[in-house]
């Protein structure tokens, strides 16, 4: 008989209070070794509250956290990696001009004297752990340059460089290819066949099946639930979560499809850095009354599409009209000002300013009109009373309302910041991507629901989403892009997923 495994990290009693909120309200949750363990929970449920807890980045009010049997006191990261606690953060910590190996040294270099970093030791070190790991990392290439899945995995080599075996991963999934996330799977298991023991927090129902071997569920900062895995279901852990039956389905009213609100005639782009061709010839519509939705594995040319569209960049070739009107070389307030909503890829870079409050970030699209300022004066009073209305409808969770610092909301609730002032402008055309990613299967439910209102409300939807089940289900077309060509458009109720993904391949369906 194998050994009964023991419990490497025991979190008991656990409180954390913010201004306005208590995040993590007397948890108890236990790490076994050699085991993963999903955190389930709401936007805004207190997960990452929790893990930061472990990691040293929060000192709770309440609570012990022991290792083995000794109580340990974790006051920042570097205690954290002493115990062999790491964490891959759901937005990565990562020095984007800096290279691989500098990214993992860093806070780590070894020393050949007191004088010289060991670079070709560390090198060699994390070479060998990249091959080890399956990885497969150029460490010599600096992370601007490597892609999202890449750069997680600098941070997973971070973790191994520096000998944690107990792993913690926030949200890690949220922004990788479906491709991606099946590498990962394959290294997370790998990891735990190697001892390791990992704590996983996602809002991915089919991922935590797959993966956990336990999973906690948080709801509203308490812990309503540990459960072994294979003895629940999907069902059941979601009605734990948001404390209600959700619909997977949706269910899409037949409307009228009206007139092109946004037309794209031969649009090109080529990068001034690479000179290569991004975006090659691209033709399409989006009518009144339709989602159309954009498939396709990332780096096929739907982020360069995007920041076309929004105004971001501008195209070597071709033309974007919204309702008519050549906007191609149109400033990105014009375009908001004539009709064009956006929901963009990157919420951090292009979405929301951080260290502003989250009334300031709501009001955002509507500042420089009436009532919001008159005579170049801002009406305070105006965009707190539009936030409260949004936080409200929306269901936008933080600490201190809509006086908080945008910075301080959890991942989900960002994004449903921005979906709530995109729709409040009540544009014509909306140009939504990743659309709900970071969300938890209650609020992705909720934001379907709104694209369909939109979608009977006569707006034209361009929705561009790495998630095949969003667009399967939301779409009226489809269309797939690879190479930064459009190389298929299909009906969701004439092909399948499998049809889709041989398109999204550069292959042809026989």
């Amino acid at each position: 008989m194998k050994p009964a495994k023991r419990p490497i990290i025991d979190m008991q009693h656990i409180t954390k209070v913010f201004p306005g909120i208590v995040a993590n309200d007397d948890i108890s949750l236990s790490l076994m070794e050699g085991e993963i363990h999903a955190l389930l929970g709401e936007n805004g449920a207190g997960k990452s509250t929790l893990m930061s807890v472990l990691f040293g980045l929060y000192t709770p009010e309440g609570g012990q956290i022991k290792k083995y049997d000794d109580v340990i006191q974790i006051k920042d990261p570097n205690d954290a990696n002493r115990y062999g606690i790491g964490m891959v953060h759901q937005h990565f910590k990562l020095v984007e001009v800096f290279t691989v190996l500098d990214n993992i040294l860093l806070g780590a270099e070894p020393m050949e004297n007191a004088l010289f970093i060991d670079r070709k030791k560390a090198k060699e070190d994390i070479v060998a752990l990249s091959n080890r790991y399956k990885l497969k990392i150029d460490v010599d290439a600096k992370i601007e340059d490597i892609s999202v899945g890449m750069q997680q995995r600098v941070e997973i080599l971070k973790m191994l460089y520096r000998k944690n075996n107990i792993l913690i991963f926030d949200e890690p999934t949220a922004v990788l290819t479906p491709q991606e996330i099946e590498e990962l799977m394959k290294i997370l298991n790998d990891l735990k066949n190697e001892g390791k023991s990992i704590l996983f927090i996602s809002h991915k129902l089919n991922e935590i099946m797959a993966i956990s071997d336990r999973v906690t569920v948080l709801r509203k900062g308490k812990a309503v639930g540990t459960f072994i895995t294979k003895e629940t279901t999907p069902k059941a852990l979601s009605t734990l979560m948001v404390g209600r039956d959700i619909t997977f389905e949706v269910a899409k009213t037949p409307v009228t499809i009206g007139d092109a609100q946004l037309e794209l005639s031969h649009l090109s782009y080529i990068s001034p850095r690479t000179k290569k061709a991004l975006l090659n010839d691209v033709s399409f519509s989006v009518r009144s009354g339709e989602i159309v939705g954009i498939a396709g594995i990332e780096g096929n040319g739907q982020s360069e599409l995007a920041y076309l569209i929004a105004g971001l960049l501008h195209p070597s070739d071709g033309h974007i009209h919204l309702k008519g009107q050549d906007i191609s070389h149109r400033s990105v307030r014009y375009r908001n000002d004539a009709g064009l909503a956006h929901i963009p890829e990157d919420r951090h870079k292009y979405g929301l300013i951080l260290d502003d409050p989250l009334f300031s970030n709501l009001s955002m699209k509507k500042y420089h009109k009436e009532p919001f300022q008159k005579n170049g004066i801002l009406n305070k009073k105006a965009s707190l009373e539009l936030a409260e209305s949004l936080i409200h409808s929306f269901d936008v969770r933080s600490g201190q309302g809509i006086y908080s610092l945008t910075r301080s909301l959890s991942g989900g609730n960002q994004q449903k910041a921005i979906i709530a002032r995109e729709i409040d402008t009540n544009s014509d055309v909306m140009l939504a991507v990743q659309l709900t990613r970071g969300l938890d299967v209650g609020a992705i439910e909720y934001i379907h629901q709104h694209m369909l209102r939109q979608r009977e409300e006569g707006k034209a939807i361009l929705m561009i989403s790495l998630e095949l089940d969003e667009i399967m289900k939301l779409s009226d077309r489809i269309l797939v892009m690879y190479n930064g060509q459009i190389v298929a458009e299909l009906k969701p109720k004439q092909t399948t997923k499998e049809e889709i993904g041989l398109y999204m391949a550069g292959g042809h369906p026989s």
